[in-house]
């Protein structure tokens, strides 16, 4: 059974960096995409990076790029999200997805993915 696991959230000052990380259990080796999403209160999720696991390639909303990076841990189980420069508008609960399927120009839209983790929550503030 394919679980993800996100960690790695918390309280984070303005400017500051955090790291989270999704382990991924079960069957994986058939994933084509492995993202992080997030969603803030009363707002709706929202993309913020895809890591296409075929080429390797990252894509990552406007809102983010430049201050986070998406990467994976050489045995493949672990996908990273280093978040730099952070600002209170990035406040939110972070998802970790992955699906078997790609789409390099819908990559953010929630409904391409078939598994979730339960999320970590990031608070930046001073």
């Amino acid at each position: 059974q394919v679980q993800l696991v996100e960690s790695g959230g918390g309280l984070v000052q303005p400017g500051g960096s955090l790291t989270l990380s999704c382990a991924l259990s079960g069957p994986t080796d058939n994933f084509y995409s492995i993202s992080w999403f997030r969603q803030a209160p009363e707002k709706e999720r929202e993309g913020v990076s895809c890591l296409s696991i075929s080429d390797g390639r990252a894509y990552y909303a406007d809102s983010v790029n430049g201050r986070f990076t998406i990467s994976r841990d050489n045995d493949k189980k672990t996908i990273f999200l280093r978040m730099d420069n952070l600002k209170p508008e990035d406040t939110a609960v972070y998802y970790c997805a992955a699906g078997y399927n790609f789409i390099s120009t819908t990559w953010y839209s929630p409904h391409l993915y078939d598994y979730w983790g339960q999320g970590t929550g990031v608070t930046v503030s001073s």
